[in-house]
């Protein structure tokens, strides 16, 4: 507060732009509009020109780098600027005059014993930072200059200004459970580490370095003790010793007490969490992510007494914790999802679409034997086995066996998957044996011959669209080259879009397509791509764009949070409330004619995952 008004004394900002920053009919652009539009509305407040705790209407903002991600391009200034060659590029002496003049600093004898530090104790680094922050707004222009043939569809914005409504509004949390539940894990690790100690003889039982050390004179040699490592050696170890010593570290490296420590770091005054989700933050498929908390990944809660393990957690009951369950950190995990709670007087009503990649890939593709079985309501491992092996499969009924192949084969196979996806769904640990994998593709690839045809006539489409720099369409999918980049027009009317495609040879001597992207490793790179990864993309960008319509059918409501194919709602209790909110969630989109959509839902006094 007191930065501000120093901040305050300093500068006068003209009335002309008060006035605009509040009228949503004047547009403002920005990079990363959400921060300017949220740090705005904290200034505002302060002028007393905008009620506390609210913010500047989102409707009178554009994000540039919402458009550089429409259109395939980095999320960050730098990224962006790069990526188009620009003329004029971000400064890179930003970050250190940001951190000098934004960030509080530490009161020395050197400085005075200031603890902000203001134009005039560095007027040369002040000239600095002012040419700074105009080249922004350079390289801003630049990039509009450079992007405006190809521009963002209303529909996408109207998206992007509901996606803000969310976070501004936030998610409340529960502190008395995260602050109890930091004090437990602080006891845990304490006794945990004392009694790994003990069983060892190492000085420091985090130390994965003096671990390793350990297990070698017990006859274990490993490089890691990551996850996967270590449940990987309690499967093959013979020695109790090791067993309870893997065991105890598997309990010391439970992470799920970070997202604890995001919550008590994010939350606002009134207990809400704000900002978590990245609108557009998956640029291939156009996809929400998480940020700050990642509500993507939470720990998933399976405990038979959920709300009595919650109710000890909140008490802080450590004793009772450890007396009742086997491992303190573990039901800190399954409790995690649980510190999301709704205001006062309401429930969480929880919806989310039933299988919705599988049912937009089979409507796309035109199988009709599943969207049959999506409209009777049958279960799709179940359906997928009966089809895949061509004898009834009943789920702990006749050939129930049959159900847990249908559904690895239905998990990794959609988009062109073969043995390798199998495996790395985990197939052998679900007790398949190697020999039994490439019959299982081939079987699923024979029952699905619709979805297979989808891959390559899709794979086949956008090579001659390259090749020729033209047009084609297959499957109700529009593809196009335009301003060097290959645009596939989804039945939504959104565009996916690739930079500056090119045809080249794969490892194994064929056609490839290829184009400029950031891949896996966050870098700006050229990435290979064929048939079932378009279609792949295209699917999951599919199933985007109908949560967005289902949002958008659901604002009556207050949406506090959405998490892949699931829509959280605080509202009051209502006998009534959870069949419209699903029933307005499964309403099928106009440009999907044909789609078995369905939504299922719980009512719930704090998130979980539905038992």
């Amino acid at each position: 507060m007191r930065s501000i008004h120093l901040l305050r004394s300093f500068f006068s900002v003209p009335e002309e732009i008060i006035s605009s920053l509040l009228d949503s009919g004047v547009t403002k652009w920005a990079f990363n509009a959400a921060f300017e539009r949220v740090c705005l509305s904290r200034f505002l407040w302060d002028l007393n020109r905008l009620e506390r705790g609210t913010y500047i209407d989102p409707r009178g903002w554009r994000c540039d780098m919402v458009w550089a991600a429409y259109l395939g391009y980095p999320l960050s200034l730098a990224g962006v600027g790069a990526a188009l060659g620009l003329e004029k590029q971000k400064m890179t002496e930003g970050k250190d005059l940001i951190r000098y003049f934004c960030v509080p600093c530490k009161p020395t004898k050197s400085n005075g014993g200031r603890v902000r530090n203001l134009p005039s104790d560095a007027p040369e680094k002040w000239e600095i930072f002012k040419q700074y922050n105009a080249r922004d707004v350079e390289v801003e222009i630049q990039i509009q200059d450079k992007l405006k043939k190809l521009p963002v569809p209303a529909s996408v914005w109207r998206e992007y200004w509901l996606d803000q409504e969310i976070n501004d509004r936030g998610i409340q949390v529960d502190m008395v459970l995260v602050d109890n539940a930091l004090k437990l894990y602080g006891l845990s690790q304490e006794h945990l580490c004392h009694e790994l100690s003990e069983l060892t003889g190492v000085e420091n039982p985090r130390s994965v370095q003096q671990l390793l050390a350990w297990l070698h004179t017990r006859g274990v040699t490993t490089k890691s003790l990551d996850k996967a490592s270590t449940k990987d050696l309690l499967q093959k170890t013979k020695d109790p010793l090791v067993k309870e010593v893997l065991l105890l570290r598997q309990q010391i490296a439970k992470s799920a007490v970070k997202k604890y420590q995001a919550m008590e770091t994010a939350v606002c005054s009134d207990n809400r969490c704000r900002g978590m989700f990245l609108f557009y933050g998956a640029n291939r498929s156009g996809r929400f992510s998480g940020k700050i908390i990642q509500l993507q990944n939470l720990y998933r809660n399976s405990l038979p007494d959920l709300e009595e393990a919650r109710a000890l957690v909140r008490a802080g009951d450590y004793d009772a914790l450890s007396v009742l369950y086997d491992s303190v950190p573990g039901v800190l995990a399954e409790c995690v999802r649980t510190a999301f709670v709704p205001r006062d007087g309401n429930l969480f009503y929880v919806a989310d679409f039933s299988a919705i990649e599988a049912r937009v890939i089979a409507w796309l593709a035109g199988e009709k034997w599943r969207l049959r079985a999506f409209a009777r309501g049958e279960d799709i491992y179940c359906a997928s086995a009966s089809k895949m092996f061509g004898v009834p499969v009943v789920k702990h009924g006749i050939n129930g066996e049959l159900r847990q192949k249908g559904k690895i084969a239905e998990l990794a196979l959609g988009y062109g998957g073969s043995v390798g996806a199998l495996t790395s769904m985990g197939a052998l640990e679900m007790g398949l044996k190697e020999e039994e994998l490439q019959p299982l593709v081939n079987a699923w690839r024979n029952a699905n011959p619709n979805i297979v045809a989808l891959w390559w006539d899709v794979d086949t489409a956008v090579k001659e669209t390259i090749k020729e720099k033209g047009r084609r369409e297959t499957h109700g999918l529009k593809i196009e080259y335009k301003d060097k980049k290959l645009l596939i027009r989804l039945p939504s009317g959104r565009h996916l879009c690739y930079i500056d495609p090119e045809i080249g040879e794969n490892r194994f001597g064929g056609e490839s397509v290829t184009y400029m992207g950031t891949d896996l490793t966050k870098h700006w790179s050229r990435i290979e791509s064929y048939g079932p990864k378009f279609v792949e993309n295209c699917i999951q960008a599919i199933s985007r764009d109908i949560l967005c319509f289902a949002m958008e059918n659901l604002k009556e409501y207050r949406i506090v949070a959405h998490v892949h194919d699931e829509v959280i709602i605080e509202a009051p209790d209502s006998p009534d409330t959870l069949d419209d909110i699903c029933t307005k969630m499964g309403k099928v989109p106009p440009w999907a004619a044909g789609l078995q959509l369905r939504a299922d839902g719980y009512v719930t006094p704090y998130y979980c995952k539905d038992s």
